[in-house]
């Protein structure tokens, strides 16, 4: 199970990355590719909040940084939506219309509670 678990974990992060990697790369060829934090490409700092967490989640150690980076992200995916569900701001959008901040948040708050369960798992001895 916690094979699986950490697999899974993972294959998150992967997804992650792959979809706000496009986005990144959106920005540097138009500039315009997600909104900005100050002058900060929203989803530059998104990207590193995949990275870094996947590289934790690999060495199996920094548990700090990971639960740093998934968290600053979560929090930029909280107001994100709520900007983008009250009119306030617009968020990326998927092919298909829905708003990429909200799969961030999913994304996000998904990997902050299987890293919780997998600790505790591994503290229990399961």
């Amino acid at each position: 199970m916690k094979k699986i678990l950490k697999i899974v974990v993972a294959l998150l992060f992967v997804i992650g990355i792959l979809g706000t990697g496009s986005l990144v790369i959106e920005e540097i060829q138009t500039g315009n590719g997600c909104p900005k934090i100050w002058i900060i490409p929203a989803c530059v700092i998104i990207l590193i909040c995949f990275i870094i967490p996947l590289i934790s989640h690999i060495l199996g150690k920094y548990n700090k940084l990971y639960f740093f980076f998934t968290g600053l992200a979560a929090m930029i995916a909280i107001i994100a939506s709520i900007m983008q569900f009250t009119g306030n701001g617009e968020c990326p959008k998927t092919g298909g219309g829905i708003p990429m901040c909200y799969y961030s948040l999913l994304l996000f708050t998904g990997l902050i509670v299987l890293k919780i369960y997998q600790l505790k798992s591994d503290s229990s001895g399961n």
